[in-house]
């Protein structure tokens, strides 16, 4: 951990080196916060300057003493840890509810009531999905150590250098573009940008009294609306062919074997549903804040210079 004085104490940032944790860590250093990066191979950020209020800790969120180092002296707390492929050494139960429980109790041990423990909209313990069940058992367990923790449930990110839109973008390579089903399922992309800048003010110390946020983007599309978003951007003109999700289901199957599947099981069943923000949940609104649209968003998210065939 590299020394810094502090006047306040800092927000510490569990996965501080993931797409969202990333950008979180950076809005707060810009607000002033002091902060920091926790991570199990953190790296300084290039942006960083000398004096900036950054520290940064290498800790597995797993490991009690390294968890109670990086909770030493802090003022709020941020789980951003996530865990999108389980494997043999490490399943999605290990971290999205042993871990975060065990965070939130080490939490409330060391005095501390701010956190804010990311989970997923359709969070649901009756869910077919694996990573999703593990979702929602994740928030009850962090809500029974610390009963005024924030779960934060955003949509699908997209932002600069992300996975969706990158994906995407790629697939519109392809002479035909599959559609999951008839690609009408709606979601309600949110820029990361938002989502860590509602995280900020969520961390303060005059944040708002509800307790579960559900966050999405101005827009709701849906799938086969969002690649012609990306198709019209990138001057791509592909025809969109249905796909049964039984065909996606086997794909997944036959693709589990590797280490780091591009398609996974998990993700085909997200697919069957839509993915938007619930009545009576906390929302950007609460916040005070306007989140920005995809339609607008994609020139910055999504240059031309790398992404054109």
């Amino acid at each position: 951990m590299s020394p810094m004085p502090m006047t306040t104490p800092p927000t510490v940032v569990f996965g501080g080196t993931g797409f969202l944790g990333a950008v979180l860590v950076r809005e707060l250093v810009e607000s002033g916060r002091p902060t920091r990066l926790v991570a199990r191979r953190p790296r300084w950020p290039s942006w960083a300057e000398d004096g900036d209020p950054l520290e940064i800790l290498e800790a597995d969120i797993r490991d009690p003493r390294r968890v109670a180092e990086a909770l030493e002296g802090a003022g709020a707390v941020v789980n951003a840890t996530s865990l999108y492929v389980a494997s043999r050494n490490v399943g999605f139960e290990d971290i999205h509810v042993t871990a975060a429980a065990a965070l939130a109790r080490q939490a409330r041990e060391a005095g501390i009531e701010r956190l804010v423990q990311l989970s997923g909209i359709g969070a649901s313990r009756d869910s077919a999905s694996a990573y999703v069940r593990a979702r929602a058992h994740g928030e009850i367990a962090v809500m029974d150590a610390l009963p005024k923790a924030v779960i934060l449930r955003p949509s699908v990110l997209f932002g600069r250098n992300d996975a969706f839109l990158s994906n995407l973008a790629r697939l519109t390579r392809l002479p035909a573009i599959p559609l999951f089903g008839q690609g009408h399922n709606r979601l309600q992309p949110v820029h990361v940008v938002d989502v860590a800048r509602a995280i900020v003010r969520l961390t303060s110390a005059d944040r708002p009294g509800r307790y579960l946020f559900e966050l999405g983007g101005a827009d709701i599309l849906s799938y086969r609306e969002v690649l012609t978003l990306v198709m019209q951007h990138l001057g791509r003109e592909r025809p969109l062919v249905p796909l049964p999700f039984a065909a996606w289901h086997a794909l997944a199957h036959g693709l589990g074997w590797l280490p780091e599947p591009p398609l996974t099981r998990d993700q085909v069943i997200l697919m069957q549903s839509d993915n938007l923000v619930s009545e009576g949940v906390g929302t950007f609104a609460d916040l005070g804040m306007q989140p920005r649209t995809l339609r607008e968003s994609l020139p910055a998210c999504l240059p031309l210079a790398s992404t054109r065939a």
